[in-house]
Parts: C-alpha cells; structure tokens; sequence
C-alpha cells in the first residue's frame, strides 16, 4: 500500500502539524541556533526546562539523539548503564550507547517495562579493577514496550535515591511523559525532581514534526551541548521547527486524555473479537498492545490485510501487535479500525 492508511494506529509519530501550527512555523523569530540566538528555540528550551523544574534545556533534532547525548554526558567509555530489558535504547537505537559511548547495558526485568530500587541496588557493582563502573539508571516513562505504563513518583523517588546513594546519576527517557502527566495528574516537575537529565518528545502525542527536549543542571547541559556539536546536531534557522514545539505546549497538552479515552474505546472494542487477547484495563495511556495468536494469523498477516482496510497497525512480533493512537486519530476512526480487526479475525 503506497498511499497513506485511511487510519494510521502504528505510532503516535505519524501526526501531522496542524494548520495552526504549520501558521506558528511560518511565522517563527529565528536566529543562528549554533550560536544561541535563535529566539524561539531559547523559548521553547525555557518552557521545557521551567516545565520540568530544571535549570536548562537543550532543543535537539530527535529523541535517540536526546537519549545517547545524554548518555555520553553521564558515562565515560566501559561504564555501565543500568535500564530494562525492554528498553528503547536498547532495541531501537541502532546500537547508539556502545557505538557512541562504548557503554555496557546491565538489564534488568519486570513488570510492564518497571523495576525496583532493590533490583537497582542488587545491580550495582563492586568497586574494583575486575568490574565494570556502574554509572548511570535509565528508565522510561511511559513505558513503551511496557506498554504505555505510568511510574509512580514514589517507584521513581526510590530508584533514583539507591542511584546517588551509590554515586550513580539518573536519566529518564521521557519521550511520552506528557501523556504520563495527564494520565496520573501528577506534574512533569514531580516526576523529574530527582532525576539529573529528563526529556520530551514533541514528534510523538505533542504533534510536532520533529525534535526532542532534553534538560538538566547548567552542568550537563553545558558538556551536553558538547556532544550535540560532535554527533552533529547542531542548527541553524532552528526556530522554525522550535515554534511547533512551543505550540504544542501550549495547544497539545491537556487533549492527550482524548488520545488515552480513544485508546481504552479501541481495547473495549476489540476485547470481545475470537482470538483476541488483550487486557481493556491494562490500558493506561495511548498504547494497546494485543495478541493475535487465537486468530490463527500471525501479527505481520494481520497487519497487512488491515493495509487493505485502509487501516495500519504494527506487528510487534510473530503475535503482538500495537496500536497507539494520537491527534490524528478520532474516536470514529478507532470504531472503523475495530471493525476492520473483527473483518480480519473472520468475524466480520
């Protein structure tokens, strides 16, 4: 299928910027970002850093790229990052922690993509020339393969404390925290206080069609700034992708609870389907993660005949699949998609 699906569930970085945020980009401030005189960019760094009670904020091209800069900053070659088995930077990063800052990555299981501050604890090394330096703890929030679970700030307070009290700093992968904000009411300051380096995605539930927001102590951002100028992603003219991320802040926050409300909709929708499985209630933000193996399809079949429904949803192995669903996606469309699934489950 060459054209674009009627309705695309396969991610939430398939929105498109609105007419008013493609108008906000057009009429940006810009300057030379390189040199910190773009002065959208400096506002949108602002908001973010203000946003998660941080002292600065760096405005970068993606979220990989906001993950392994902030890797290179915390580690040194041989060090050890310790994060979940389902990790992001672990699956989906091309392999960035080693390449870029020859890090060794101690996983660690649990639950929904979440672990403990005593597995944390039981994780970090010894001192000594034998071992590895255990530097940095790494989470996710929303878990993304956890399925778009919610931390709980005390879960979060626990795991970070272990960290320093054993000299570790922390980061926290938040590239749908906003969609973790709305779902608990609890601020992204609160969720971030304890941890040194935190950022946002503005391409994903935000809307916007690129960047990422990363932000922490004048410190890290100023050796942060180092290595976004080594891995290439400085900019110029900047303020004209900035500016749909100030949009979004501003216009694109609080109508994520829309995006989860579609998400629970298109689980209770599908629940009821021979040879689905799925859990409605372990739905809590805008990912559904469902099995198919009852259909007698695999997931990649399903999701190609979905393609002639006009319907994408991706496979996430020979049985899971996800939808996640986004501005872009109205509860009309999530009744159409159920339809299409109930049609190709041979229940239509």
């Amino acid at each position: 299928m060459s054209e674009r699906p009627r309705i695309d569930l396969y991610s939430d970085t398939q929105t498109r910027p609105s007419r008013a945020m493609r108008d906000a980009m057009a009429n940006a401030e810009v300057g030379d970002e390189q040199r910190n005189e773009d002065p959208t960019v400096r506002t949108l760094c602002a908001m973010v850093a203000e946003l998660l009670g941080k002292d600065a904020a760096l405005f970068l091209p993606s979220g990989t790229m906001c993950n392994e800069i902030a890797y290179r900053t915390h580690t040194q070659p041989g060090d050890e990052i310790i994060l979940h088995e389902t990790s992001h930077a672990l699956h989906f990063e091309g392999g960035g922690p080693a390449a870029l800052s020859g890090v060794m990555l101690r996983t660690l299981p649990g639950e929904r993509g979440m672990f403990t501050a005593g597995q944390v604890r039981g994780a970090i090394r010894d001192h000594g020339p034998h071992f590895q330096r255990s530097r940095l703890v790494s989470v996710e929030n929303t878990t993304n393969l956890g399925g778009g679970a919610v931390w709980s700030v005390d879960d979060l307070d626990e795991i970070a404390g272990v960290a320093h009290e054993h000299g570790l700093s922390t980061h926290m992968d938040g590239a749908r925290l906003m969609n973790a904000v709305v779902a608990s009411g609890v601020p992204a300051s609160a969720f971030a206080r304890d941890w040194d380096s935190v950022w946002i995605d503005m391409s994903k539930g935000l809307g916007a069609p690129v960047g990422g927001v990363l932000a922490g102590s004048h410190a890290f951002i100023a050796e942060a700034l180092r290595h976004k100028h080594q891995f290439g992603g400085a900019m110029r003219q900047a303020g004209i992708i900035a500016a749909a991320g100030v949009y979004a802040l501003k216009h694109n926050v609080e109508r994520l609870a829309e995006d989860h409300d579609n998400a629970r909709r298109f689980a209770r929708l599908i629940a009821p389907i021979d040879g689905i499985g799925i859990d409605p209630d372990a739905v809590e933000t805008n990912m559904i993660y469902f099995d198919v193996a009852g259909t007698g399809l695999t997931a990649p079949q399903v999701s190609e005949r979905l393609l002639e429904h006009g319907v994408r949803i991706g496979p996430m192995d020979e049985h899971q699949m996800r939808a996640v669903t986004h501005l872009d996606v109205d509860s009309r469309s999530v009744e159409d998609a159920a339809r299409a699934l109930r049609t190709v489950a041979g229940q239509g």
